[in-house]
């Protein structure tokens, strides 16, 4: 535990330089983290390019909804079997250094991918394979970013600099699917793909810019298998954290299948072509960028768990009148509702759980969110793929919101301490 702290200790003794920055900013008065940022803004803006140009590919080649939640199934299956261990890896090595070996991973993926489909040789059992790969990367890239956001900013600053994570998710969300759109009706997915990987050098040098002494921690003199049952024995005590995981398994089985439809709506039931799919996961970014801002601003005074129950309960609301919305303009106001509630939760509850977390065993803990969010989330688009593929896109989507909203009533009733967390 000793030599834990001092990790963590060498790098939050980096004192803010004399900046003065609003509350809903202030994490970024630490020079390591704001490398970091900026970093991720480009990083992320590449990341959703790629991700919004994958499912048009698939869905141009199959015309299947079922292939759609195959794809984004496949990358589940890495962080199913591999995400609990990589928790494990995370407490025991460097995390700056894990995290350059994820991004050159990642880059070396997305370049591959682009050559795949510049030469014409794709076929939709490669981009499974791709999936499968960038599934075992993001195994270990999850955990290892979380912890490290700890290490960059200390626990004053954690609240706020994990919303801004998740703003700069979000205006990545924003650019990227734009960007996608206009380059796939103008030039082809390939492209998409081809910036991806080059997107990746932005946080490849913040991280070698930072001022930071790589340590591991002292959890690695342990076995691995008691490591692996000691984080999971201590969720499982834990009323909190066994809620909170609880909340995120649900969002990600069931609220947030509709996201890996959005190519069939926009094509087959909203009739917006590439271009309007584009605008409608930009619609979601902006509506998240919103909501992570609110959490950075309000997160760290008390309210943050009165923020999560609302976003717990507005998001399925959302996804319901999305499934029931034939109007394109309509969905896009709806959409960036989605995506502002979805934040809403999802921010909260990856603060609290951070918050909550122990200091030892912040990488195990984060594991576990890391498998409920990579694992859960394309078995959720499966299953709305397979209902969308028999009963009809929108009955892909409108199930899922009505079983997230049983849920998010029952925690609503069952589980008021949420409401008081902060």
């Amino acid at each position: 535990m000793a030599d834990s702290d001092s990790a963590a200790a060498v790098v939050v003794k980096e004192k803010p330089r004399g900046i003065v920055l609003p509350k809903t900013f202030i994490a970024l008065r630490h020079r390591n983290y704001r490398l970091y940022f900026a970093g991720q803004l480009i990083s992320l803006t590449g990341m959703w390019m790629a991700n919004t140009a994958q499912p048009w590919l698939v869905y141009q080649m199959t015309g299947s909804p079922l292939y759609l939640g195959i794809v984004s199934f496949s990358s589940s299956i890495p962080a199913l079997t591999l995400s609990l261990w990589a928790g494990v890896i995370v407490d025991r090595v460097p995390k700056r250094r894990l995290l350059l070996l994820t991004q050159l991973a990642a880059m070396l993926n997305a370049f591959t991918l682009a050559v795949d489909v510049f030469s014409g040789w794709a076929q939709p059992w490669h981009i499974v394979i791709f999936a499968v790969i960038q599934g075992v990367i993001n195994a270990f890239d999850a955990p290892a970013r979380q912890a490290f956001v700890f290490e960059m900013v200390g626990r004053e600053d954690l609240t706020n600099a994990v919303a801004l994570n998740s703003a700069a998710f979000q205006i990545g969300r924003i650019f990227g699917p734009t960007l996608a759109g206009i380059l796939l009706a103008l030039v082809g997915p390939a492209w998409c793909f081809l910036l991806n990987g080059f997107s990746f050098l932005a946080l490849i040098f913040g991280l070698n810019r930072m001022e930071v002494r790589d340590q591991p921690g002292e959890s690695k003199r342990a076995p691995a298998l008691k490591q692996l049952r000691e984080g999971l024995s201590y969720i499982w005590r834990d009323q909190t954290l066994r809620t909170l995981f609880g909340m995120v398994a649900v969002a990600n089985i069931f609220a947030f299948g509709y996201s890996a439809l959005l190519p069939a709506f926009a094509r087959d039931v909203l009739d917006a072509g590439p271009a309007g799919l584009g605008f409608m996961g930009a619609a979601v970014g902006a509506g998240a960028l919103i909501g992570a801002l609110i959490v950075a601003r309000y997160g760290g005074s008390g309210r943050t768990g009165a923020i999560l129950t609302l976003g717990n309960i507005l998001m399925p609301l959302m996804v319901i009148a999305f499934a029931l919305s034939r109007s394109y303009s309509l969905s896009l106001i709806i959409l960036f509702f989605a995506g502002m509630s979805f934040m809403l939760q999802n921010t909260a509850t990856n603060t609290l759980i951070q918050m909550t977390a122990p200091d030892a065993l912040r990488g195990r803990i984060a594991s576990v969110q890391a498998l409920i969010f990579f694992g859960l989330f394309p078995l959720g688009a499966l299953m709305a793929g397979f209902i969308a593929e028999h009963w009809g896109i929108p009955a892909g989507a409108g199930f899922g919101g009505s079983m997230a909203l049983i849920f998010g009533m029952i925690w609503l009733w069952r589980a008021p301490f949420v409401r008081k967390l902060s």
